[in-house]
């Protein structure tokens, strides 16, 4: 749990096994580079429970190391708490927020803010396409697209 002075974010996508887990270690490198990492509480979940236990995709981690951003993460499913206990909960598509949103009705204390990783994009690309069926190019893609957003979400928050 974040001190009481620190923020927290959770980035969600269908497996956390690509977009989620990048945006992640992007978003966790940037606040390192910013000397704010220690602010912050930073996680990564599924809506699905279809890759819990798994770590990211090979892809996106090949992806991660040509960019030379350090991922280390084993797939989860969102929980109850994670909507009390996160200020941000930040989904990669519209199914994604459907899931959450749906998802956060069943939460009493529900303080998450829970957004669009891409209503950050000054870019207005506002869905980060799911790359599990695409190749490496498209990993490439995600990690452009975070790394948009997460500059952008990190200036807003900092």
């Amino acid at each position: 749990m974040a001190a009481d002075t620190g923020k927290s974010v959770l980035f969600v996508c269908l497996g956390n096994i690509c977009r989620s887990p990048i945006a992640e270690a992007v978003f966790h490198k940037m606040a390192t580079d910013a000397g704010v990492v220690d602010k912050w509480r930073i996680d990564s979940a599924a809506t699905s429970t279809y890759e819990i236990g798994s770590t990211p995709d090979h892809r996106g981690q090949a992806c991660m190391k040509t960019h030379s951003v350090p991922m280390s993460h084993i797939a989860r499913q969102v929980t109850k708490e994670d909507f009390e206990n996160f200020d941000y909960i930040l989904g990669m598509d519209d199914s994604n927020m459907s899931d959450l949103r749906k998802k956060a009705k069943s939460v009493n204390n529900c303080r998450a803010k829970i957004e669009l990783l891409g209503s950050y994009d000054p870019q207005k690309q506002r869905t980060i396409k799911d790359p599990y069926y695409g190749r490496e190019e498209d990993f490439e893609t995600v990690y452009v697209q975070c790394v948009r957003c997460c500059k952008v979400f990190l200036e807003n928050n900092s």
